[in-house]
């Protein structure tokens, strides 16, 4: 197996099942591909394509917004006659789907849902190269995929699919970036498969094993995981993170062994926990913070002693048990990515019984580069792994950081090939070091000695993300803002501090928490717009800043902060500048500028 398609024929081979590929109907029931449909419909799809006058080496872009059988259909169709996959995020503004299809010279767009056609539509006016355009819902206006499929040119489509190469570009994917146009990162079969190959031994999920994909497979890190399932023969089932939870949620329905996820759902599924144990009283809400308690304590491999293994047997049964009923009872593991995972969701995830493993890397790393294993020796919390193999790892340290640390740089077959039509951009991401080429990440890590002497790498911050004090120091943020989002009552922050003389903080309190303490404290609730103004609420913020700040340098710590009412998203209905990535990474430029006014009030003197 060397090309993303050859994994369809694989499972075929050895791992053949009815229930391939779930996602639920417009009548909210499930419907299922067998292996075979799938390849069927594939090798159809890709007839079609060439029916329509398509090449090798065209791109056709491919956008939903759910992840869906038919997307996974089209992207295997495109790799089998030699052509070039663009996924493109949902929620893009239309000059973004110009900018990209224009560059990339798309010339066919699949999609899915809503106002996509729409968006495209007036896209296409504007592209010369972008002549066609499908939709998977027969409920949407416009072509239905479906009329694609033929087998006019089965013979043609076995020729093409012999004659791709595992180095030929398979994917242009455009990253989401904080700042500027986003760039199309080229990846081959070869970047991609090295990945699937030697992250399938970590992934706990086997032959006919349900598991589930809500992450968009527009991102690399939910597609990687996804060749992984077709690879291991796992039964997919695609869902939206709508209907995760509750009795009648899909965590119930599917009962999966795994998914991946990013820090920030984690982060309001225990959010949502904790709020239940709020609600809890008597004996049940004693039990329930006792038990949260017993989880603060807990250590990966812990040696525990008589009395202590009867406490934690004790949880397991009354509290931590239901934990894992929530999440269908089934789960072997959860795999988060993205974005840094704060070391206590990892911590009390993981003592629930909820296996969590950290991992990291970029688009341009087909992303995985190092990932936390279920081996005895394999994981650390609060680091990001071992590198996977075939991946090394370099660490640049200069005089900006602290002794060990330095930018990450990684060599091996999993980079890319470079950015789409930047030359100079590529070529400033490089760097040639004996004799090998080094991908710079632009994040600054460490790596940490291990059990039998493995290295485990540890993110402390993006370069680009540093902040440098008036008075010449250089400040981590991420670090601050993941420690201190700890607690319940702080939903989102961004530290702030950039040619400052201290650190100050812009924070968006946790709604549903606040309300909680107000009531328990006896403060009338007004609406958050007006909590953030009050006084005792403030108070109660300051107090979480100063429990958190002796935890960090003198230049660390937080100064000041500001409380606002609106959460940041990923993206505003009324077509503003979004605060969040699609990914939900902070947006920095853009929340300094929406919030400038807040910003200097903290440093008027």
């Amino acid at each position: 197996m060397t090309r993303l398609f050859d994994l369809l024929y694989h499972q075929l081979e050895n791992y053949p099942t009815s229930k391939a590929l779930s996602a639920r109907n417009h009548a909210n029931e499930w419907e299922s591909l067998s292996t075979q449909q799938i390849v069927d419909m594939a090798e159809q799809a890709a007839s079609g394509l060439l029916s329509l006058g398509l090449q090798k080496g065209d791109k056709v872009a491919l956008v939903s917004y759910k992840n869906r059988p038919e997307w996974v259909v089209m992207d295997f169709a495109i790799q089998m006659v030699g052509m070039i996959s663009v996924p493109l995020y949902p929620t893009i503004s239309v000059s973004d789907y110009e900018y990209i299809l224009e560059e990339a010279e798309v010339k066919a767009v699949f999609c899915g849902g809503l106002d996509l056609i729409d968006k495209l539509k007036a896209t296409q006016n504007k592209v010369k190269s972008l002549q066609h355009i499908y939709v998977f819902d027969k409920e949407t206006k416009g072509t239905h995929w479906s009329d694609l499929f033929n087998t006019d040119n089965e013979k043609e489509v076995g020729e093409l699919k012999q004659s791709v190469a595992s180095e030929d570009l398979a994917t242009i994917i455009y990253t989401s970036g904080t700042t500027g146009n986003p760039k199309g990162v080229m990846l081959s079969h070869r970047n991609i498969m090295h990945v699937v190959k030697n992250t399938s031994v970590h992934l706990t999920a086997d032959k006919e094993d349900n598991v589930l994909s809500f992450l968009p497979l527009c991102h690399i890190f939910e597609r990687a995981v996804a060749m992984v399932y077709v690879f291991k023969g796992a039964q997919v089932h695609f869902v939206g993170t709508d209907n995760l939870s509750g009795p009648e949620g899909d965590l119930q329905a599917v009962k999966p062994v795994t998914f991946s996820s990013v820090p920030r759902l984690l982060e309001k599924v225990y959010e949502a926990i904790y709020n239940k144990g709020l609600a809890l009283e008597g004996v049940k809400r004693k039990l329930f913070f006792w038990a949260l308690e017993l989880a603060n304590d807990y250590e990966i491999n812990q040696q525990l002693s008589f009395g202590k293994k009867i406490q934690w047997k004790i949880a397991h049964k009354l509290i931590f048990s239901k934990w894992r009923e929530a999440l269908g009872g089934n789960v072997r593991a959860i795999v988060t990515g993205a974005a840094p995972c704060p070391v206590k969701i990892l911590q009390v995830f993981c003592a629930a019984g909820i296996p969590l493993r950290e991992g990291y890397g970029l688009t341009e790393t087909s992303p995985t580069i190092s990932v936390n294993t279920m081996e005895p020796d394999g994981v650390i919390l609060g680091t990001t792994g071992p590198c996977i193999s075939g991946v090394e790892v370099y660490i640049e340290e200069g005089k900006d950081y602290r002794d060990g640390e330095g930018e990450i740089l990684v060599h091996g077959p999993s980079i890319m090939m470079g950015y789409y039509k930047k030359p100079a951009e590529t070529e400033k991401v490089f760097l040639e070091m004996d004799g090998k080429q080094w991908f710079r990440t632009g994040d600054i890590g460490t790596l940490v000695n291990g059990a039998n002497g493995r290295k485990f790498l540890k993110i402390t911050d993006r370069k680009k993300e540093l902040l440098k004090t008036s008075g010449g120091k250089y400040v981590a943020p991420a670090p601050i803002e993941n420690k201190m989002k700890e607690d319940f009552l702080i939903e989102q922050m961004m530290v702030v501090g950039d040619k400052q003389k201290f650190v100050t903080a812009i924070i968006v309190p946790a709604e549903e928490a606040l309300k909680n303490w107000c009531s328990k404290k006896g403060v009338e609730w007004e609406g958050l717009e007006n909590m953030v103004k009050h006084k005792k609420v403030l108070k109660k913020y300051q107090k979480i800043i100063d429990r958190y700040n002796p935890l960090f340098s003198h230049i660390e710590q937080v100064k000041k902060f500001a409380l606002i009412s609106k959460p940041w998203l990923p993206v505003h209905g009324d077509g503003s500048e979004s605060e969040l990535t699609p990914t939900l990474k902070l947006k920095r430029r853009v929340i300094r500028k929406k919030f400038s006014n807040e910003i200097a009030q903290l440093y008027a003197e």
